[in-house]
């Protein structure tokens, strides 16, 4: 992919792709762009302190909102995200406005997956509780549990769950799954059984784990009311998005222990105050969003997001679109 004779401005926000060093920085380099960078994640009124002068724009989990849009536009052609998620752009404004949105789909499911057992492991084994006695010279001591012939329900069988799902065999685990898309080949290969219903899983499982998008349908999903049909003490890993959980339902199940712990990489707010009244629990696993941070996965998630961006600023089809009924264009 050949570089640009004439000087495009790009912005740059992810910080796992700016902190991490790999092909991608030589990638973006070759380019001949001039890259601005900023810290991302960005809320809208950072955001919109940053656009308006970009013709691309690379993202993380920035708040591109139809405010920031219209005032990127009419320079801005091009949005990149690193990444799968895209809850935190106005993609149906995209799409008015003629501004194709890229993604990176099948980079990070592998350490995602390792990431949802490292919650779940800390959780039964109390990693953290443990860490502390030994490093205060306490050596106090809880009895934990075995993962297996113990029943994880995964809900979203897509890239994610399925690594989840294999995983989970490996430690001996039955594993339900419930998803839309359902792909029985999968399935059959792995021993998965399909749930026909969320409340299948709810009622069956030791261990759930979150695996799907955030959608209308699936914020709050997980609430006082589904956990009402769950077993009492059921450990919740969350490697989705926060809001797929209502955090004070959370908290007064966690309280009460109908909920046994949460283990979770995202939150409702991210980053979250000093004071989220999730990270005092002591039967809570919370992390600050980098199940997919590894050196591996970020040179994938990174590298596939510039050719994307080198490939649509060139008129050429990219990878992966959000909104393919946008036409890319060359920008000269």
């Amino acid at each position: 992919m050949a570089a640009f004779s004439a000087m495009k401005r790009v912005l740059l926000t992810t910080t796992s792709f700016q902190d991490t060093p790999g092909e991608h920085h030589q990638l973006l380099a070759a380019t001949g762009w001039e890259i601005v960078t900023a810290r991302g994640p960005l809320n809208e009124a950072d955001t919109l302190a940053l656009v308006g002068d970009v013709d691309a724009y690379i993202c993380g989990d920035d708040a591109i909102t139809r405010k920031v849009l219209e005032k990127a536009r009419p320079r801005l052609k091009v949005i990149s995200k690193y990444g799968i998620g895209v809850d935190k752009i106005d993609v149906k404004s995209c799409t008015e406005f003629g501004i194709p949105l890229l993604f990176t789909p099948g980079v990070n499911h592998t350490t995602v997956a390792e990431h949802t057992f490292l919650l779940l492991l800390a959780l039964e084994k109390n990693m953290l509780f443990h860490t502390d006695s030994t490093r205060g010279g306490t050596w106090k001591r809880k009895t934990g549990h075995e993962l297996l012939e113990k029943t994880i329900g995964i809900i979203g069988l897509g890239r994610i769950g399925k690594e989840v799902a294999i995983r989970a065999r490996a430690f001996g685990m039955n594993v339900i799954a419930n998803d839309v898309y359902w792909d029985e080949k999968f399935a059959a290969a792995h021993n998965v059984k399909r749930a026909a219903t969320l409340d299948e899983i709810y009622a069956a499982s030791d261990y759930i784990s979150l695996h799907t998008n955030l959608t209308p349908e699936t914020r709050d999903m997980i609430s006082a009311k589904s956990f009402a049909k769950m077993k009492k003490g059921v450990l919740i890993l969350n490697c989705a998005r926060g809001e797929v959980v209502h955090t004070n339902d959370m908290i007064a199940a966690l309280k009460s222990g109908q909920v046994g712990g949460y283990g979770t990489d995202v939150l409702d707010v991210e980053p979250p105050p000093p004071d989220h009244p999730l990270l005092k629990l002591p039967n809570v696993v919370c992390t600050p969003h980098v199940a997919s941070r590894t050196y591996e996965s970020v040179v994938r998630q990174a590298s596939t997001a510039v050719k994307n961006l080198v490939l649509a600023m060139n008129g050429e089809k990219p990878i992966a679109q959000v909104n393919p009924e946008v036409p890319v264009k060359k920008v000269v």
